[in-house]
């Protein structure tokens, strides 16, 4: 089963413009992403996708291969499926643009479910919240389960309500974005056309929801942190500068 993975990334971010090639322990943030995802044992092949000349230099500058696409997609998984309509494999794996504590496994995690279940489409990574502050956090997108480990729904919001347990009793889960898709499904969503509250929340995943699709959750320890302030970057970078992975590249 030919595995890819594509991390889609842009200049034009609202909330920190530039940040793929933000620097980060003197590298950018987009080559610690890149170097990384390229350690898992799991995939042939990993690209990025753009729209920006700037991100498509930087890139290749520290030897990844990149692919160009329209700079009008408001998703991530639009962007995704322009890039591999020209390539073939079955399962891509997108992997987020301001993810740089991505681990190697974590991509391997994500994608083993699919050797053992065929009518399995996509899959999102999840994690438990540990720190309230991250739970209130509008960047964080949080996660509501079924008893099956399929997502119910996802919300910026924090959900589920801590009323009546409080934080710490209270399992809370964030989505953490190694997304696999079979190649059928992704191109299922370019098609489907936008929801209401995949708008609302501006969270890809609720599309493939609102119009019936089922995605798996599958648990990672790994703890990430995705970076979409300047803030979130200082704390990476603290939160990196004893990762043993960085010795791997």
């Amino acid at each position: 089963m030919k595995t890819i993975a594509v991390i889609p990334a842009r200049m034009d971010s609202s909330r920190f413009p530039g940040k793929p090639i933000a620097m980060l322990l003197g590298r950018t943030m987009l080559e610690h992403i890149y170097k990384r995802v390229i350690l898992s044992n799991s995939l042939d092949a990993t690209y990025i996708a753009t729209c920006d000349e700037e991100i498509r230099q930087v890139a290749q500058d520290f030897g990844a291969p990149v692919i160009m696409t329209a700079n009008s997609h408001e998703r991530a998984s639009d962007r995704v499926a322009e890039a591999v309509a020209e390539i073939d494999a079955e399962l891509i794996v997108m992997v987020q643009g301001d993810e740089p504590m991505t681990h190697p496994k974590m991509i391997d995690t994500a994608v083993a479910p699919f050797r053992d279940d065929l009518q399995l489409n996509c899959v999102n990574l999840v994690r438990s919240i540990d720190n309230e502050a991250d739970f209130y956090n509008i960047n964080t997108i949080k996660v509501i389960m079924n008893q099956q480990g399929d997502a119910l729904y996802m919300s910026r919001q924090p959900i589920p309500t801590i009323d009546k347990l409080g934080f710490m009793q209270t399992p809370t889960y964030k989505q953490v974005c190694i997304i696999p898709f079979r190649r059928t499904t992704l191109f299922d969503y370019t098609r489907l056309p936008p929801t209401p509250l995949e708008q609302l929340e501006s969270v890809d995943m609720l599309r493939l929801l609102e119009h019936g699709y089922r995605v798996k959750m599958v648990k990672t320890e790994f703890d990430t942190q995705a970076v979409d302030t300047k803030a979130d970057l200082a704390r990476v970078a603290k939160l990196m500068e004893s990762d043993p992975l960085l010795a791997s590249y």
